[in-house]
């Protein structure tokens, strides 16, 4: 029991490391929060998430304790259970190292099936594996991608016909920003970069250019409005990712038995926001800057799909990726607006191809070297 806490453990810090940046990376892309506000934010609703998942998606703790994959007496036993945990946590922290977002639930798939093979071919159930585990896993980045290429251009025609327009801005100021439009000439930034005028702001970031709404929705500045919507979906997503991710890690735990649920929660929820906090850098510059470029409204559209997906998927205890889903939302509206980035893409999904099958090789060995 001890060594299968302390997997646990290791399982939860890594999956918060690679995960809990992906429901506020819109957010820290289209430099509508910096990286430490969507770090807390993130790491709050997530934990809000986590301490309210089993009211929620108590269907995802079976499906993951590995009933109905293996047979139900090796189902719940220490050398399944701390197999699975440790091949998972280290396909996780693999790809967390080299800053490469991938899927808790494809590397805990992996491990299952790698554990199943290893018990026996004949005692595996491989249609349930297809019908509840890769289907929806195979499904739901590609919903993603179709919601965004379908909501996006729809959303950008609603704006255009509201008179929202994007503007093209630089921002200006090291403590407060200001953002001087490009359309308003070069007179004005001359003036606020060398004080003329009584004005002495210097242009901070190197003069980053952002692109910001113009206009005024039921009389709230366009802007602010998609902000404060866009602010409140990311921590909708992480909320979701605690929801849904949660219950496939503390299913290692609660499938040993006994009543103390609080506690094995408790530490699932302490070791993801510990994970989150100190090792989420690399996959949060991944998933923010490298694969397209992102405006606020771009990003809200991404938050709003990649939301409805996963807390949909976790009300019908169905296992999705929130990493597919928020990658999948990101790379349709990068195809969308024409600003994918093609490489960076190729090896996100290549990480993914091989999450499952590391996992299966890692979960096969490690139970043959405890049997």
């Amino acid at each position: 029991m001890i060594v299968l806490i302390v997997v646990v453990f290791f399982l939860a810090w890594s999956n918060g490391a690679n995960d809990n940046f992906k429901g506020v990376a819109t957010l820290y892309g289209s430099r509508t929060l910096g990286f430490r506000q969507s770090l807390w934010l993130a790491t709050v609703m997530t934990v809000a998430g986590s301490l309210l998942s089993l009211l929620l998606a108590s269907a995802l703790a079976k499906a993951f304790s590995g009933k109905g994959l293996v047979p139900d007496e090796l189902a719940g036993t220490s050398e399944v259970l701390i197999s699975v945990g440790s091949a998972a946590a280290f396909t996780i922290m693999l790809a967390t190292v080299i800053g490469m977002p991938t899927s808790t639930t494809h590397a805990l798939t992996g491990a299952l099936l790698g554990v199943a093979w290893m018990i026996g071919v004949d005692s595996a159930n491989y249609a349930n594996l297809w019908d509840k585990f890769f289907v929806p896993l195979l499904v739901s980045p590609i919903l993603a991608v179709g919601g965004a290429l379908v909501f996006y251009p729809m959303l950008t025609r609603m704006r255009k016909k509201m008179g929202v327009e994007r503007q093209t801005c630089v921002c200006v100021g090291s403590t407060v920003r200001r953002f001087v439009p490009l359309a308003s000439g070069s007179a004005q930034l001359t003036a606020m970069r060398t004080g003329a005028g009584g004005v002495e702001v210097a242009v901070g970031s190197a003069g980053e250019c952002v692109e910001r709404y113009d206009g005024r929705v039921v009389g709230v500045s366009a802007q602010q409005a998609v902000d404060v919507v866009h602010i409140f979906s990311g921590a909708a997503v992480c909320f979701a990712r605690g929801v849904n991710d949660t219950p496939k890690i503390a299913a290692l735990l609660l499938a040993t038995g006994g009543a103390a649920v609080d506690w094995k929660l408790g530490l699932v929820a302490l070791a993801m926001a510990a994970g989150g906090l100190l090792q989420s850098r690399k996959v949060a510059e991944t998933m923010s800057h490298r694969i397209t470029d992102l405006n606020s409204g771009q990003g809200l559209t991404g938050n709003l799909i990649t939301a409805a997906l996963v807390l949909g998927a976790s009300r019908f205890g169905v296992p999705v990726s929130t990493t597919h889903v928020s990658c999948g939302a990101i790379f349709g509206i990068g195809i969308a607006s024409g600003s994918a980035r093609w490489r960076t893409i190729g090896r996100i999904v290549l990480t993914w191809v091989t999450t499952l099958p590391l996992g299966a090789i890692l979960g096969a060995s490690l139970y043959w070297s405890m049997t």
